[in-house]
């Protein structure tokens, strides 16, 4: 049995090894407080409950798709969460593209169709993207835990 698509990728909004350790912190934070005020009155229990969750919400996160990449029959489609609109994007007008760093900056917040300085971008985590300049001069910044793959696919689907 084939594959349905010539590529497929879905990006999670909880796998981002930066968030996740700031929410451990947090929790940690939250569970030291906790065992210090132990003895001293009784809110210490609200330490409790509030580690407790912020761990709760980041496996629920882990699980939490922000948007799936679709490349087939020369479109890349890019479906985002919930009530976010569909983009699609058709590679008979991409005239490049290429493979980068999707920014230097070592935080980054995950975007959905953020529209910028004649660019749309979509990131999730990581450190790549894939970059589609279409006729007009616009640039895509797909964001990447596969650029090599990606990249290959949309070449790929370019000269067919």
């Amino acid at each position: 049995m084939g594959n349905r698509y010539a590529y497929l990728e879905k990006q999670y909004i909880g796998r981002d090894y930066i968030r996740i350790c700031i929410r451990l912190v947090m929790a940690a934070f939250c569970f030291a407080a906790y065992v210090y005020e132990r003895d001293r009155d009784r809110t210490q229990d609200l330490f409790l409950i509030v580690g407790f969750g912020i761990i709760g919400v980041s496996i629920i996160l882990l699980f939490m798709i922000q948007y799936k990449t679709v490349i087939d029959q020369k479109r890349i489609i890019i479906d985002g969460l919930w009530s976010a609109r569909k983009v699609v994007i058709d590679l008979n007008t991409i005239v490049a593209v290429r493979k980068d760093v999707y920014s230097n900056y070592l935080f980054n917040n995950p975007v959905y169709n953020l529209h910028r300085k004649g660019s749309v971008r979509f990131y999730s985590s990581g450190k790549d993207a894939v970059v589609l300049t279409d006729r007009d001069g616009f640039h895509y910044y797909i964001g990447t835990q596969r650029p090599n793959e990606m990249y290959l696919v949309i070449r790929e689907q370019m000269k067919s």
